[in-house]
């Protein structure tokens, strides 16, 4: 028989509620995250996507409601040895790292969730980093400085250092936010690369562009005004209905080959 921990979700949101002064930032969102599943949240600017996050994190806490992560309950465990089990790729990370900095020691900081190192660079840390940036196709970024990378190499880079630690869950932040349309078609193909591994964490990519999501994405997350409009599987739910829904606007959805698109976009 398995043990009670193999089929325990990743990450188990009930009833979260999330208010400040007197509006609601989120209302009672119920999600589940499980093991070999990669999600999408999709949702307009204010619908509360970020709040979400940060949640999860640890970083807002909950008004009401729980949140389980890798087993460990908010208010009951230590979210802060919690994030090196969670690895992140966002904005507000990228614009921490030191422009002096080489790649190698950007990726082996995720071993502490730290931005940079403190004293040298260990042999056995600087293997897992190398071994890291292989995970995303990145290993002749090791030695190159932060500042003369491309914003797509940037994105391989803190990939690599959420991975280093072998997180068994991955968020993904707008990660293809300021790529132009070559790198992110390359970004992508790295990311569909990595989901592909049987040994790849449980993704959570935020986007607002359903062009951006892989085929190797299972399921959809749609948020509205800080409620769930959809959840469950992406099949069934990434429909010109519910995408109309949840950004009050007539949409419709095409799908080509395994990629997805937008037309006859009305306001």
């Amino acid at each position: 028989m398995a043990s009670p921990a193999v089929t325990l979700p990743l990450l188990d949101v009930s009833e979260l509620t999330i208010r400040r002064e007197s509006s609601y930032v989120l209302s009672r969102v119920h999600w589940t995250v499980r093991k070999g599943e990669h999600w999408v949240i999709l949702g307009a600017n204010g619908s509360g996507k970020t709040s979400l996050l940060k949640a999860i994190a640890g970083y807002m806490p909950p008004t009401d409601g729980d949140i389980s992560v890798l087993g460990e309950t908010f208010g009951s465990s230590d979210w802060r040895e919690l994030r090196k089990r969670i690895g992140v790729v966002s904005a507000s990370i990228s614009h921490l790292c030191h422009d002096e900095d080489p790649a190698l020691e950007i990726v082996a900081g995720g071993l502490q969730a730290m931005i940079g190192l403190w004293g040298q660079l260990r042999a056995g840390d600087k293997k897992k980093a190398l071994a890291s940036l292989g995970l995303v196709r990145a290993r002749y970024l090791a030695n190159r400085r932060w500042e003369v990378l491309s914003q797509g190499e940037r994105q391989k880079v803190l990939i690599a250092r959420a991975l280093i630690s072998a997180p068994p869950l991955l968020i993904l932040d707008e990660p293809c936010s300021g790529l132009d349309p070559v790198a992110r078609e390359r970004f992508l193909q790295d990311l569909r690369h990595l989901a592909a591994k049987r040994s790849a964490p449980a993704m959570i990519l935020v986007t607002h562009h359903i062009e951006e999501i892989l085929p190797e994405c299972t399921h959809l997350l749609a948020l509205k005004d800080g409620k769930v409009e959809y959840c469950g599987p992406i099949a069934e739910g990434l429909t010109s209905a519910t995408l109309s829904r949840t950004f009050s606007a007539q949409m419709r959805v095409r799908k080509s080959g395994d990629r997805y698109s937008l037309h006859g976009l009305s306001v």
